[in-house]
């Protein structure tokens, strides 16, 4: 019966374990809880340029915590979350999204990979049409060159 509680607790509490953890010290947190929250709303959009692939909600790295405080200043400054982003982009680049914009050199990373799908689809449709039609060098053998290839297969 204990082990099945234990076992019980145990897959209970798993999921909580893989949660990820969240870097935001309470030194930084902002005394308004509105303030605060559009801090991790827009926080949680912007990427540790030391992690790459973590917000910088998530990251213990030293430049996720400069961008989280100044995140804060700007947002006690008076800034839209949207002049927040603004902001930061001008200052580290576009690299600092983890969400690209989709304008610009973006624009035909975005569109390549449909591209390549739909250019994949016309060569196999190509190809099958081909297939259908057949290769005239395949053609069906006539009757005198059917005999003579029986007398060859004979000898």
């Amino acid at each position: 019966m204990m082990r099945r509680l234990a076992l019980v607790v145990a897959l209970g509490l798993t999921p909580m374990l893989a949660a990820p953890a969240h870097a935001v010290q309470p030194s930084e947190m902002l005394a308004d809880p509105v303030l605060e929250a559009r801090a991790r709303d827009i926080s949680a959009g912007l990427r540790c340029l030391v992690c790459r692939n973590e917000s910088i909600d998530e990251s213990d790295a030293s430049l996720a915590h400069d961008l989280r405080v100044l995140v804060r200043q700007r947002l006690l400054a008076g800034d839209t979350n949207q002049q927040v982003v603004k902001y930061i982009v001008a200052r580290y680049g576009e690299f600092v999204l983890l969400k690209p914009t989709t304008t610009g050199a973006n624009l035909i990373l975005w569109a390549s990979g449909p591209a390549m799908f739909l250019a994949g689809l016309g060569l196999f449709a190509l190809t099958l049409r081909r297939r259908k039609k057949g290769d005239p060098a395949q053609a069906k053998l006539t009757a005198e060159d059917e005999a003579r290839l029986a007398t060859i297969l004979k000898e």
